[in-house]
């Protein structure tokens, strides 16, 4: 494994291990593996590897074989076991490092922390999976599906999690967990939008007013757009494009809006509102694509989900996690959206998702593994 010789001397946990240092080692050692096969979202062989990688580690730990299901290119994971679905545990083993990340930003464990593109957003968590499973007698009523296109907004893998969510009575997501293993216990809804705006070119310096500027008419929309956030809904014109040479007056622009929103009524107002834009010059159009993406999570999908892990915890002998509402979207979205009871940010804890210190605790890693075993174990009794 990717340890230096002073981590590998001795245990990854440096203090406070609650299983045996080997149970620890090869669930690092699992979470390498994953690590170790890069899977950007938009590279579908990628995808495509690292999902054999996943097929075959989950194979291993649960002792049965995957179903690998490819949709519009993209390569989803799934097991089923028993004929009637009670548990959903979901994640993703997609990420948002590019090939060759691993040369930069390379695996490694130092002083109980864990590094390496995508370790916690969130392949720690699909290895968590495996382990917390592994330790149970029985998995009837448990269905775990890892997808491929998360961090692209799950545009083909929306489908198969709803349907796999319906009927269940929880989806537990192996997210990350939020800041010192806090619960995701409410997420924001998320709208995307691409407003296209048409004007018409003419010469900047010998005709200008015969154009329609299409800058300046993508300036009054942005201002508009903006002005449409209001409470903790955010509404963000992000990316712009406008023009062709600096001597035109631009025929055409269009820039992208990010919306997130805590309740559905919100994400109604603002598609109402973004539909319909007026347009400030005369002559210039303006319209809309896009829309809703993913509906909220409200807490009340998530209470007596969190506070049963939390009387599970205290059983344990763990420090119940703490609890928090995130503007961030996750697949947790579309399983509370078909109104499935849902509990996220069960994975690792660490933190710098998506960035250049992404890491993962090592020593908390197996009191929340084996709090996930307890979790589904309570729900599998209980439904």
């Amino acid at each position: 494994m990717g340890y230096d010789d002073k981590t590998a001397a001795r245990s990854p946990l440096d203090a406070g291990a609650d299983v045996v240092d080997g149970e620890v080692l090869v669930l690092v050692a699992d979470i390498e593996r994953l690590v170790r096969c890069e899977s950007p979202s938009a590279d579908l062989a990628a995808v495509a590897r690292s999902a054999a990688v996943v097929a075959e580690l989950g194979a291993e730990r649960l002792g049965a074989k995957a179903e690998t299901i490819e949709l519009d290119g993209r390569t989803h994971v799934r097991w089923r076991f028993g004929e009637r679905p009670r548990v959903l545990l979901l994640g993703h083993h997609d990420t948002v490092w590019p090939l060759r990340s691993l040369e930069t930003h390379p695996f490694a464990v130092r002083n109980g922390v864990l590094t390496g593109p995508g370790c916690y957003d969130m392949k720690a968590g699909v290895a968590m999976i495996f382990h917390a499973l592994a330790a149970l007698d029985d998995l009837d009523g448990v269905t775990v599906l890892i997808t491929g296109d998360e961090e692209l907004g799950s545009p083909s893998s929306r489908a198969l999690i709803e349907d796999e969510a319906r009927g269940c009575a929880a989806a537990l997501v192996l997210e990350a967990s939020g800041p010192g293993g806090a619960l995701k216990t409410a997420r924001k809804g998320v709208s995307r939008y691409d407003v296209q705006i048409r004007g018409r070119a003419a010469h900047a310096g010998l005709e200008p007013e015969r154009g329609v500027n299409a800058t300046i008419e993508a300036a009054h929309q942005v201002r508009a757009v903006a002005a449409l956030a209001a409470g903790g809904t955010t509404v963000t014109p992000t990316r712009l494009e406008s023009g062709t040479t600096v001597n035109t007056v631009p025929a055409a622009a269009h820039f992208e809006v990010d919306v997130r929103v805590w309740d559905a009524a919100e994400q109604d107002r603002i598609d109402r509102a973004m539909r319909s834009l007026p347009p400030h010059l005369q002559g210039a159009e303006v319209t809309v694509a896009g829309g809703p993406n993913r509906p909220p999570l409200p807490h009340t999908a998530s209470k007596v989900l969190y506070e049963r892990a939390c009387r599970l915890a205290e059983h344990l002998g763990l420090t119940p996690p703490g609890e928090l509402a995130v503007g961030g979207a996750s697949d947790g979205n579309f399983t509370a959206g078909v109104g499935t009871p849902t509990l996220d940010g069960l994975g690792a804890v660490g933190g710098g998702a998506h960035a250049d210190d992404e890491h993962v605790l090592v020593s908390e890693l197996p009191g929340r593994t084996r709090l996930l075993t307890a979790l589904i174990s309570d729900l599998r009794a209980s439904t």
